[in-house]
């Protein structure tokens, strides 16, 4: 299994890490963020779009608006491990104790609400899917990526994020972030950086696959890995 990719720009947002100075300087010594700290306050979502979206989908929607702002973007591809996680808990609950649900809830506890809230905020009809497979649910989605990239889409904004974890749910997940995230990378179908797939047993790694993704991608080595759930996945930069 092996492919490649070229990078063309990113926005990312983590407790504590928001602009490209305070992420390149986190990539040459990386630490699992606090999540004790705040995520910064969304400098491209309208207000109004911001209150209805939960924590990593806020994120996520105004990292990709960042990067629209920026650069053509053909197609789309969001990638949440849990997706709407805090809603759905809230849902559950009402359910459970027999109060009634809240409107926005539902309606914003599928697993495509941030893509859709991306479209909706950028007035842009782009082409748009939403992928969750577990803990390789990043590297998964770049396979999604290369099918975009096959359909005729030569720009694909692959956006991965995830909500806060609530406590309930932690003591299912040990040792791994919990905190909310997004991270939006711009691809080109190109031959700088090379992936290959080898199976290995799995490690608990403390940080989201594209954090550790971007963090190899900033730091200039000519190799890095990222962990999956079964083996691990080696990136090569080919050149330039």
């Amino acid at each position: 299994m092996k492919f490649t990719l070229r990078l063309i720009d990113w926005q990312a947002s983590a407790p504590g890490l928001t602009s490209a100075e305070e992420w390149q300087r986190w990539a040459a010594a990386p630490e699992v963020p606090d999540s004790e700290l705040p995520l910064a306050k969304c400098s491209h979502l309208p207000m109004m779009t911001a209150r209805r979206l939960s924590s990593g989908s806020r994120a996520a929607v105004d990292c990709g608006l960042a990067v629209l702002k920026r650069q053509p973007v053909d197609a789309l591809v969001f990638t949440s491990r849990h997706g709407e996680l805090e809603r759905n808990l809230r849902i559950l609950t009402a359910i459970a104790s027999d109060q009634p649900l809240s409107p926005t809830d539902f309606a914003m506890s599928v697993h495509n609400a941030a893509a859709g809230s991306l479209t909706i905020a950028a007035a842009q009809p782009l082409v748009a899917t939403s992928v969750a497979a577990g803990i390789d649910t990043f590297q998964q989605g770049l396979f999604e990526v290369l099918a975009m990239m096959e359909a005729g889409h030569q720009h694909v904004l692959l956006v991965d994020f995830d909500g806060a974890v609530p406590g309930h749910y932690q003591s299912f997940l040990p040792g791994e972030f919990s905190a909310p995230y997004a991270v939006a990378l711009l691809f080109a179908k190109d031959e700088v950086l090379s992936c290959r797939y080898e199976l290995a047993e799995r490690e608990v790694m403390p940080l989201p696959q594209s954090m550790q993704f971007l963090q190899g991608a900033l730091s200039g080595d000519p190799a890095f890995q990222v962990q999956g759930a079964q083996g691990i996945w080696h990136w090569d930069r080919r050149c330039g």
